[in-house]
């Protein structure tokens, strides 16, 4: 399988969903080091962008120079979308991600994210002065439409193409169901069908077997993981090998396992600061050990507001799993 952005190769063509308060630059490094074939980061507001608020400086956080990331943005105002697109630029984006997919209330009452699809119009005049304002590749994600009586995905794609967006992402939901149910891969396929650029499927893909089945009965170039992701930042990249036929690496576990983690951690703390790092990790320390069948040691590492004991709680934690399995 092959997918490129434009001129850019995208291998493998399985990538990281964009996730709000999850896929900041700790966790993207995390999935790129396993293989994934691009990341893209959280949804960052155009117009807090420019304004200078540190969450949202935060979120758009990209790393100078670090390849297979793009840069996702979110408005309703095609001025403001425009200089968010340059400044991420200048900071290193190869890529920029146009979100009009986002379900959440708080976003949809501000007529962005998948609000857009109410209004094709006006999701054009944002997609326009993006593409117009920028050099890198400039790409789309959003659901089958609003609701199953406004299933206009593939109306929107059309133009977008039209107006320059290299690639699409579609996830196999309308916005009405936000999570619920189960993602539509085959209604995907018309999406694929009326455009020429790639389109990639979202929605409930979760492991190998069912990213084949979304590829088969969608017809796309590729795939993006999101939820499946928490707390293996390592799915992605074992989804890509197994698509492209090669030996699919391990899962982490015991003490390798306990070593990300803790890397992870502490990486977060780094990041944002103790205060702050110690509940963006909170979520991550519960996923982690969901995954890793350690649910019993949740409440303990999870609300531990000492780095040193929640790292010591950690070690233990894996070391008792480790001798039970022996």
């Amino acid at each position: 399988m092959a997918l490129r952005i434009a001129q850019l190769p995208v291998d493998p063509p399985v990538l990281l969903a964009p996730m709000a308060g999850i896929t900041d630059l700790p966790f993207r490094r995390l999935a790129v080091r396993f293989g994934a074939g691009l990341v893209v980061s959280e949804m960052v507001a155009s117009r807090e962008m420019l304004c200078a608020r540190a969450e949202a400086r935060a979120r758009a956080e990209i790393g100078a120079g670090e390849g297979r990331t793009a840069v996702q943005l979110a408005g309703c105002d095609p001025h403001w979308m425009a200089e968010a697109a340059r400044l991420v630029e200048a900071q290193g984006a190869r890529i920029i991600d146009i979100n009009m997919g986002c379900p959440s209330k708080r976003v949809t009452n501000g007529w962005s994210g998948s609000a857009l699809m109410r209004e094709p119009d006006r999701a054009l005049s944002l997609v326009e002065a993006v593409v117009g304002a920028v050099s890198v590749p400039v790409t789309l994600k959003m659901r089958l439409g609003w609701d199953d009586g406004s299933l206009n995905a593939p109306e929107i794609a059309r133009r977008a193409e039209g107006a320059g967006v290299a690639m699409i992402t579609i996830h196999g939901r309308t916005r009405c169901q936000f999570y619920t149910g189960h993602a539509d891969w085959h209604a995907i396929r018309p999406v694929v069908q009326s455009v020429s650029v790639p389109v990639v499927a979202n929605g409930d893909i979760t492991s190998d077997e069912t990213a084949r089945t979304a590829l088969a009965a969608s017809g796309a170039a590729g795939v993006m993981i999101g939820r499946g992701a928490q707390g293996r930042p390592w799915l992605p990249g074992q989804i890509g090998a197994a698509l492209a036929g090669r030996p699919v690496p391990r899962a982490p576990a015991a003490g390798d396992l306990a070593d990300l983690v803790i890397g992870h951690y502490e990486e977060i703390l780094s990041f944002y600061g103790r205060d702050l790092g110690l509940r963006v990790a909170r979520k991550h320390l519960n996923w982690y050990l969901e995954a890793a069948d350690l649910a019993a040691h949740r409440v303990p590492v999870v609300t531990g507001t000492d780095p040193a004991q929640v790292i010591r709680r950690l070690r233990e934690a894996f070391a008792e799993q480790e001798r039970v399995a022996a």
